[in-house]
């Protein structure tokens, strides 16, 4: 009788973990918001999804916390950017966490970079007199939406891979993702249009891909070289630079000082403009959608009359 009893019982117990399993969640880390961001697109409801980077950090020297290696010893996928920008504090957490699912060669490991066109790939030999440029070239990709399609094409083709059960619902958010950015990419380039051609100076090189799509023009960096803090004999002569060139942007992420920025602006008479790196990097940018809306909302609201 006992044994007859457990036989149900047993079975339930299956069919609890079948379910349990079922409705297991793909726990998702990317290195920097803007990946979490499109992760969080692509995965909907059925990830979990942790960004280690702050939206308002530099993503080239992010804090590397110990804490980090308990997350990523519990990761099923490790989106990182490539390109090398997380070359500096990424690869030996990695190797500490100890996890098979993650590691360079690993289904679980997305290099997000790989599909999509680099700008400013050298063509010679570099070296540390060059400043911190990439080998792979220009990491930050992300600022030209467009490219978020590659991304999130390849995002939606490792879940897929990883839970071949939710594969159609990957696929389905990936293409209601691209169609709404298809939409949204007109909107941006019809609100920016007006300014096309408009010289700004940046500080690092980290907006030349969103410059590119909306047609500015980088007309100088507050940075000699990549990295490279500014010295007085550059900023005297950018100034005089970006004044012929009427400049009248300067454009800095919220991870960098204010007081050069602020001289330069004074000096050639132009607007200083903090803009988010990544999603995160201001309250109003919460998602990949809401921080291109506010980069241009911010600039349309700089630069118009």
């Amino acid at each position: 009788m006992k044994r007859t009893r457990l036989i149900p019982v047993l079975c339930l117990v299956a069919v609890a973990l079948v379910a349990l399993r079922a409705e297991a969640k793909l726990n998702v880390i990317a290195t920097t918001p803007d990946f979490g961001a499109l992760a969080q697109e692509v995965g909907g409801d059925l990830i979990k999804v942790h960004s280690l980077a702050l939206g308002s950090e530099d993503p080239h020297f992010v804090d590397a916390k110990p804490s980090f290696i308990r997350i990523l010893n519990q990761a099923d996928v490790l989106i990182e950017g490539g390109a090398e920008l997380e070359i500096g504090w990424l690869p030996p957490l990695v190797n500490n966490a100890r996890n098979a699912k993650i590691l360079s060669d690993a289904p679980g490991h997305v290099i997000a970079s790989r599909g999509v066109a680099l700008r400013e790939v050298p063509t010679q030999a570099m070296d540390r007199s060059h400043g911190d440029v990439h080998p792979l070239g220009n990491p930050h990709y992300l600022l030209d939406p467009a490219n978020a399609k590659v991304v999130a094409a390849t995002l939606a083709q490792t879940f897929s891979q990883l839970d071949p059960a939710h594969a159609e619902a990957f696929q389905a958010n990936a293409r209601r993702f691209e169609a709404r950015l298809t939409a949204k990419m007109a909107e941006w380039e019809q609100a920016l249009a007006p300014f096309r051609g408009t010289p700004v100076v940046t500080y690092h090189k980290s907006f030349d891909y969103f410059l590119e799509r909306f047609g500015f023009k980088l007309a100088g960096t507050i940075e000699p070289k990549p990295g490279i803090e500014p010295s007085p004999t550059h900023i005297s002569a950018l100034i005089p630079e970006a004044k012929a060139a009427g400049v009248k942007l300067v454009l800095i992420e919220p991870c960098r000082p204010r007081r050069t920025p602020q001289m330069v602006a004074k000096s050639i008479g132009a607007t200083l403009l903090v803009l988010p790196l990544m999603p995160g990097g201001h309250e109003k940018a919460t998602d990949f959608f809401s921080w291109v809306d506010y980069n241009v909302a911010q600039l349309r609201a700089a630069l118009k009359p």
